[in-house]
């Protein structure tokens, strides 16, 4: 490159679509779009919008199973998106 040579506004947007792009493509390639399998009391709680009191009352009455590992509660995520599928409620 030379003294002579300039880089336009042209070609930073083709530099950034790019790189928008290279990018998008190590993100699929990570596998960070696909879901987990267990999540964890406080991604339940978010995904349901819900307190941690209500979060263990679906324990308590059996709503939600869940496998504790030490101090930690794990909830499968296909057990969530059938407690949310049965709850499902249509509004007209």
């Amino acid at each position: 490159m030379t003294t002579l040579d300039l880089i336009t506004r042209a070609d930073l947007e083709n530099f950034k679509k790019d790189l928008f792009e290279e990018l998008s493509k190590l993100k699929i390639d990570s596998g960070e779009n696909v879901q987990k399998k267990w999540l964890r009391s406080g991604e339940v709680r978010k995904m349901l919008g819900i307190s941690p009191g209500t979060l263990q009352a679906l324990r308590v009455k059996g709503v939600l199973s869940f496998t504790k590992v030490g101090s930690i509660l794990y909830y499968k995520h296909e057990d969530i998106n059938r407690v949310l599928e049965e709850n499902l409620s249509f509004t007209h």
